[in-house]
């Protein structure tokens, strides 16, 4: 499942479509949106290194941690760093994000990056510009990454929720939503921690996602029940949980899948849920109160049932009424039920309406159907 959601950021989107967007969520009770976030960033630098992708590089916005941080775990991930200006560029909005360093130190160095980091970082020090941000973007994107015809390429942003610190939900909204309308970009996916924030926030960031990814955690190590919280505790023991996708596809139909994966120093791993974890998540779903199927005995109920459209003979063959034409009149149609003249049977056949006129200017009833020239 995991490799599918890779699959989709990878192949982009198509001509005329807009870009796939992934929304990744976690909460302090399953605090482990960033490893997946991690995964598809590899993976992804992986499929743009192969050449099979459809973008040709990747601009990724860090807020939550330093480009060093991303160094860092790139050359963990088996990533060439020392050429990584050709496939990654980093927009640091993390070490000075409102600008307060680069005005009070005068222009004097603030930060120990090392060459790889300085090569592919660009510090952005106006984070509530969503305008600028966006401006940024496309720029390091357009410029940083060299291919024939048009380039494209894929956008990540590390913490969605670190954004509106410093905007407002609107226009976050304008900035995905123009990620992915622009023709350069092929992709974008992002990580937002859901219990931080009121429900038409998330609700309102799942609805610029083409792609919802949901972490919940099975079991907590019991270093999570201290105070310090911290990542300490994954040197010591592995951390289970689950990873619920809610994909929309092109065509409109919504598919829920789910998979397992497992916490480890070296990295998150996904695997396919047991038959006996899918027999257990099979019983939890709540019973309803009706059922489609039918028995036997209720199939030859239904069966006996005496449609409003059928006449019934007698014993005669049934005929249908069709809603058109007459049924064919009998002799018994000529015996009127009861008459009005003494000494006649009162009960011989079947009961008739007389008529009569108010005037004489009354038209008279005609016997032929007025509809009778429609073609129905």
């Amino acid at each position: 499942m995991a490799e599918s959601i890779c699959r989709a950021l990878r192949d982009g989107a198509l001509q005329g479509e807009l870009a796939p967007a992934l929304t990744i969520k976690d909460s302090i009770n399953s605090p482990f949106g960033f490893h997946a976030f991690a995964h598809v960033l590899a993976q992804l630098l992986s499929n743009i290194l192969a050449g099979k992708s459809q973008s040709r590089g990747l601009v990724l916005l860090a807020f939550s941690r330093s480009p060093a941080y991303y160094v860092e775990l790139l050359k963990k991930r088996g990533l060439n760093v020392g050429s990584s200006t050709k496939w990654i560029q980093i927009l640091d909005c993390y070490t000075d994000p409102l600008g307060w360093k680069q005005r009070f130190m005068e222009g004097e160095k603030f930060s120990n990056f090392d060459q790889d980091v300085s090569n592919l970082s660009h510090t952005c020090t106006n984070v509530r510009d969503m305008d600028e941000l966006f401006s940024s973007i496309i720029t390091l994107g357009k410029a940083g990454f060299v291919g024939e015809g048009t380039v494209r390429f894929c956008v990540a942003i590390d913490s969605v929720t670190d954004m509106l610190r410093h905007s407002s939900t609107s226009a976050l909204a304008g900035l995905l939503s123009g990620l992915r309308s622009n023709d350069s970009v092929s992709s974008t996916f992002w990580l937002v921690h859901e219990d931080l924030h009121e429900e038409k926030v998330i609700a309102a960031v799942e609805y610029m996602s083409s792609i919802v990814a949901m972490v919940e955690g099975l079991t907590s190590s019991p270093h999570m029940r201290r105070s310090n919280l911290d990542n300490s505790y994954l040197e010591h023991s592995s951390t289970k949980g689950r990873f619920h996708v809610r994909i929309k596809r092109r065509n409109g139909r919504v598919r829920v899948i789910c998979e397992d994966f497992n916490v480890e120093p070296s990295g998150i791993k996904f695997t396919s849920i047991s038959s006996e974890d899918a027999v257990i998540s099979q019983g939890l779903i709540p019973k309803v109160q009706f059922n489609l199927q039918l028995s036997e005995k209720e199939r030859n109920d239904r069966a006996r049932v005496v449609l409003p459209f059928e006449h019934q003979g007698n014993g005669e063959p049934i005929q249908i009424y069709d809603g058109r034409r007459s049924l064919p009149e009998t002799k018994d149609d000529e015996t009127p039920l009861m008459t009005s003249e003494k000494g006649k049977d009162k009960g011989s056949g079947k009961g008739e309406i007389v008529y009569f006129r108010d005037s004489d200017d009354e038209m008279p009833d005609s016997d032929e159907d007025p509809d009778d020239d429609l073609d129905i």
